[in-house]
């Protein structure tokens, strides 16, 4: 029976293999952290760009704005009230193409008010 582990053989064996997957656990949380940690970098970078491009944006609608009511300002019939708040639930990712849709919107409100304003010096 010299081929048969000894009670003391059996219990090395048994804290090497505890060790071992202590070892590894650590090593796994260690490298679990790092890209943890890589990717709340990477989520408050997107934060800061959006946080721009949402502010970049809206002076942009505020100029749009601006001129779309200095071009209606002229008629003296119309008031264009106050401007648009931003809306909360706005999807991005719908965001160049609304952007798309502002200056042909633009182009055909300056068409009309010009149609309107020669129509009234006549």
């Amino acid at each position: 029976m010299p081929d048969e582990p000894t009670a003391a053989m059996r219990y090395k064996e048994i804290m090497a293999r505890a060790r071992k997957a202590a070892d590894d656990v650590r090593e796994w949380e260690r490298r679990r952290g790092h890209e943890l940690e890589s990717q709340i970098a990477e989520a408050a970078q997107r934060v800061e760009r959006l946080a721009e491009q949402e502010i970049a944006v809206q002076e942009r609608a505020h100029r749009w704005w601006r001129m779309a009511y200095d071009n209606v300002a002229r008629l003296s019939w119309f008031d264009p009230g106050e401007p648009p708040a931003p809306t909360a639930p706005a999807r991005g990712e719908h965001l160049d193409h609304h952007v798309e849709q502002i200056k042909p919107a633009y182009r055909e409100l300056q068409n009309a008010v010009d149609a309107l304003s020669w129509r009234a010096r006549r």
